[in-house]
């Protein structure tokens, strides 16, 4: 082209599951032109249940009022805003208030771009966590932040070490990323985690942002960094309607903390966009007034998913912990199928793609820490990991 990206894009790729489906398309095409199957595509974790049935009903009789189709405030509908507050409260055990301190957001995903443009200056430090979400990075990248890492290790139940964290040059360091329930790894937090977070942003002036859309699946009583002494003073967090209330095409999350933070957040975010569709915020009114049964089934499912998903793992060998959150099951294999420019992982999910038509993600695309561990999404049917490892097994002497 003749026009010049700006300099900016130059730090970020295309994201990877963007990249990696315009493979499997290409890969599903021959395969139909064969006559075979498609790809079993255990990627990324986009629930594939239903709404709840009110919040359906809600935008159904909604989006035909004449008035709904207008655009909306930024801040959000003002009983949205009560709601993401009672549900804090209810749940979390956390006091948000409704007329400040809440943010509804086009997905917390947003919010992680909105947090970077808002808080970061170019040339400032951001903390992100190995492994981890790649958009903490490219968000902080775009707003020309310098990437400092700390690591999550297994051994340390994928938490900070946070002796290893005093010890790094901290200066010039503005925001800390966190996400628990983890994502890769499935890693909870513990009240004991938040406050030892907490008291690390307060001791080195910190904003520390918590990512928290896995909180209601597999996690038992859900907990919030929110909760912890001192966290209104230098804490943000993310939460979503995407994972826990199967509604991740709908793009409904929010922000929350401090309002004279969530008031800086507005500046930039009103100019990015003209607000939600409300039949979308009427919408998730009521799937946020959904009651503990609600929860209570989705997680009898992916329990019986996790099991499933961990039969893959044993057919691999590799190892994992039986117990973990969110949508996914992360597991480690043998270093020594590294090779030819790729790590343990990559070669075992490339293997098991291109030889038994699964596709499973390799764990080096959320950092060093993930190059020996692959990880399923529990975000398809029982029967459908079963199909899958029974794939695998088929041709598993050419995979390991």
């Amino acid at each position: 082209m003749i026009i010049e990206p700006a300099k900016r894009t130059l730090s970020v790729k295309e994201y990877y599951f963007s990249r990696k489906q315009k493979e499997l398309d290409a890969l599903n095409a021959e395969r139909t032109a064969r006559g075979e199957d498609k790809i079993i595509s255990l990627g990324i974790g986009a629930p594939d249940g239903m709404p709840p049935k009110d919040a359906i009903d809600a935008l159904v009789e909604a989006a035909p009022k004449p008035g709904n189709h207008v655009y909306q405030s930024y801040k959000g509908l003002p009983e949205l805003r009560q709601a993401f507050a009672d549900w804090y409260s209810r749940y979390y055990g956390v006091t948000l208030n409704p007329n400040g301190g809440i943010q509804p957001l086009v997905g917390s995903k947003e919010g992680i771009f909105l947090i970077s443009m808002t808080f970061v200056n170019p040339g400032d430090k951001v903390l992100i966590p190995d492994p981890g979400y790649p958009t903490y990075t490219s968000s902080s990248r775009l707003a020309g932040a310098e990437i400092v890492t700390y690591d999550l290790k297994e051994e340390n139940h994928w938490w900070p070490d946070f002796d290893a964290l005093e010890k790094m040059d901290l200066e010039g360091v503005k925001v800390m990323w966190t996400n628990y329930p983890n994502m890769p790894t499935g890693a909870k937090a513990t009240p004991e985690l938040y406050q030892r977070l907490v008291d690390f942003g307060l001791k080195h002036k910190i904003l520390i942002v918590n990512d928290n859309p896995y909180s209601f699946i597999l996690c038992g009583k859900p907990i919030s960094i929110l909760a912890a002494k001192g966290a209104e003073k230098c804490c943000l967090e993310l939460n979503s309607l995407s994972k826990s209330h199967n509604m991740s095409g709908w793009r409904i999350g929010m922000v929350g903390g401090d309002p004279e933070m969530i008031t800086e957040i507005l500046k930039v975010k009103s100019q990015m966009d003209s607000g939600m569709f409300k039949p979308l915020q009427l919408a998730g009114i009521e799937a946020l007034n959904q009651s503990p049964e609600w929860f209570e089934e989705l997680n009898s499912e992916y329990v019986r998913r996790r099991v499933a998903a961990g039969r893959i793992f044993d057919t691999l060998g590799a190892t994992y912990d039986h117990d973990t959150a969110g949508l996914f099951l992360w597991g480690r294999v043998p270093s020594k199928y590294a090779g030819n420019g790729m790590t343990a992982g990559e070669v075992i999910s490339e293997r098991v793609l291109h030889q038994a038509g699964v596709f499973i993600t390799p764990g080096f695309i959320f950092g060093k820490n993930g190059e020996d561990y692959i990880r399923v999404s529990l975000c398809a049917r029982p029967e459908v990991l079963d199909r899958a490892n029974k794939k695998i097994e088929e041709v598993i002497d050419k995979i390991i």
